[in-house]
């Protein structure tokens, strides 16, 4: 069990680190300047030679990496070039809003989504069955900021219900605390029913799937020639065919972190992943890859805790990795 873990751990680590140098690759290959960018078209070569050996970017790529990679794992994550900022105060800034937009839409997403596949598995080949795997496709397969947009259309311009952007009001500091919740649930109406949606039909057909592949299990025959009722033999269905549902929400730990990007750049979302698209526009390289960092490195954690809980949970899986 140690061993695999070890193993896992080392892969996951050469997994961040080719990602890592990947993206550096990609985003210095990529058009735009950034020296360019902030001194404006009428900056003079000079100037724009200085701005570019202050901030570094006239050393060789692999020089530049080396440092940026040394100074990461000292806890020093750089200053935003756009901004000024230091990265890491940049990112814990933005990170509440979306831990509470992201969160809430994973909860709500797992909790309908293996609620909606439980129905299909009970009622497999039904015409609400049929009516349930459409709808979950569909939701699937939407794009999600035409989706945040089409709900903007709806709850903002035509029912002029719904505020289309940010996560407060203008005026959140003054009102009082009932107000003040009225008016973020308000905000916070859009964007998490964007992502609730989108996560709803993915996780619903992964749970339908999983919960008619374990009642195609022998232990449900064995089940129920011992005479167990039906409650009792979905009780165990369920258990069973909630441990890829689990790696399925391993896989959603990244998300917690760098937010639905462009779901929170549609509704101008004041989280991380909002901040990610800013950066990537004005070529601001330090928080793309403290960012990008960050995710992969969330990838690789939710795969390796998925993989103890699962092994956890399941006997023979324990067999295999002793």
């Amino acid at each position: 069990m140690l061993r695999h873990f070890l193993v896992r751990l080392v892969t996951g680590a050469a997994v961040v680190a080719g990602v890592v140098t990947l993206t550096f690759v990609l985003l210095h290959a990529a058009p735009g300047d950034p020296a360019l960018r902030l001194l404006g078209p009428t900056a003079t070569p000079g100037q724009l030679t200085a701005l570019r050996h202050g901030l570094g970017l006239d050393r060789p790529l692999a020089a530049q990496l080396g440092f940026w990679l040394e100074r990461f794992a000292r806890g020093d994550w750089g200053t935003s070039i756009a901004t000024g900022r230091p990265v890491l105060s940049l990112i814990a800034d933005a990170w509440p809003e979306t831990l509470r937009l992201v969160g809430l839409s994973l909860l709500l997403s797992y909790a309908l989504g293996v609620a909606v596949g439980a129905v299909q598995a009970a009622r497999a080949g039904s015409p609400l069955d049929t009516a349930l795997s459409v709808g979950s496709v569909t939701l699937f397969a939407l794009p999600g900021y035409w989706l945040g947009l089409m709900l903007i259309m709806v709850g903002t311009y035509w029912w002029k219900a719904f505020p289309a952007f940010g996560a407060s009001g203008y005026d959140a500091d003054f009102l009082g605390p009932w107000a003040r919740a009225a008016d973020t649930l308000r905000h916070l109406a859009l964007p998490l029913l964007t992502l609730t949606l989108i996560g709803v039909g993915s996780v619903a057909r992964f749970a339908r799937g999983a919960m008619i592949e374990a009642r195609r299990e022998p232990f449900v025959v064995t089940a129920r020639a011992k005479g167990l009722g039906p409650a009792k033999v979905g009780r165990h269905v369920r258990r069973n065919a909630l441990i890829p549902v689990l790696t399925l929400l391993g896989l959603s730990l990244p998300a917690l972190f760098s937010g639905a990007v462009f779901v929170e750049a549609v509704f101008a979302w004041p989280g991380v992943g909002r901040v990610l698209v800013e950066a990537v526009q004005a070529r601001d390289y330090p928080v793309v890859m403290a960012a990008t960092a960050v995710s992969a490195a969330l990838v690789v954690s939710g795969n390796l805790i998925t993989d103890l809980v699962v092994t956890g949970l399941d006997p023979r899986l324990r067999e295999r990795s002793a």
